[in-house]
C-alpha cells in the first residue's frame, strides 16, 4: 500500500505521490477518476490497493461533484444583462 501522510486528526490523507485533490483542476481529477474507474474494472488488485483506489475515487467524485454544481450555479445566476454573476458562498 502507498506511503500516507498522518494528519492531525491522526487520520491518513492522500498517498505522498499523489496531488491533493484540492490542487487538480476539475479536468484533471475526472481523468484521474476515470483512470481508477478503468483499473478497478478491468483487473483484480489486493485489497488494499482496491481500498486506497476506492477511497481516492470517492475523493475525486466528491470533488467533481462538488465542482459541477458550483458551475451549474453560476450559469443559473445570469443578471438582468444576460452576464454571468460570480457565484459566492458567503452569506452576507
Amino acid at each position: 500500500m502507498p506511503a500516507t501522510t498522518p494528519t492531525k486528526n491522526n487520520k491518513r490523507s492522500t498517498p505522498d505521490h499523489l496531488p491533493s485533490v484540492a490542487d487538480l483542476s476539475f479536468e484533471q481529477a475526472f481523468a484521474e477518476l476515470e483512470k481508477i474507474v478503468v483499473q478497478m474494472e478491468s483487473s483484480p488488485m489486493p485489497l488494499e490497493a482496491s481500498l486506497a483506489a476506492y477511497q481516492r475515487g470517492s475523493t475525486l467524485l466528491a470533488f467533481c461533484q462538488k465542482s459541477l454544481a458550483e458551475v451549474e450555479q453560476q450559469v443559473s445566476l445570469l443578471n438582468d444583462r444576460q452576464q454571468l454573476v460570480p457565484f459566492s458562498t458567503d452569506i452576507e
